[in-house]
């Protein structure tokens, strides 16, 4: 398995305007050339991530639907109060995506992050690292 794990919330896409959700496992770089093939049965595609600024917030413990709105709400907060607090994508594919390193079985130590794309992220304060990473997501 790769990490992070990235859940992505998509607004409006599910069912009488209710949320889905999108599934990114990340491909580390050095597999990245000759990416192994994925089950037909899985329905897993490639996709390539254009480099961008995100805000992030960490948080501990298990990734769960009560902590995980509370941790975005706070990071709502934070950029609320910040030199980009207008410069959320609002108009971008999803809400916000939740960012999960650990394995399941790792009981104390978790590490998960709240993800919010920024626009304009080539601006002066966000310039790209220049790393690039594909991923396969779920459908």
């Amino acid at each position: 398995m790769t990490t992070p794990v990235l859940t992505s919330i998509v607004p409006d896409a599910g069912p009488l305007h209710s949320s889905a959700y999108l599934i990114r496992l990340y491909l580390p770089l050095k597999y990245q050339s000759t990416p192994p093939l994925p089950l037909p049965e899985l329905h897993l595609q490639s996709d390539n991530e254009a480099s961008h600024c995100v805000a992030v917030r960490k948080f501990s413990g298990f990734a769960k639907d009560n902590n995980i709105v509370a941790e975005a709400e706070k990071l709502a907060i934070s950029l609320s109060r910040s030199p980009w607090a207008n410069a959320t994508a609002g108009g971008g594919k999803y809400a916000y995506s939740i960012a999960q390193y650990n394995s399941p079985f790792r009981i104390i130590g978790r590490v998960n992050e709240v993800w919010v794309n920024i626009a304009g992220s080539e601006t002066e304060d966000c310039r790209s690292t220049g790393l690039e990473y594909k991923f396969q997501t779920s459908r």
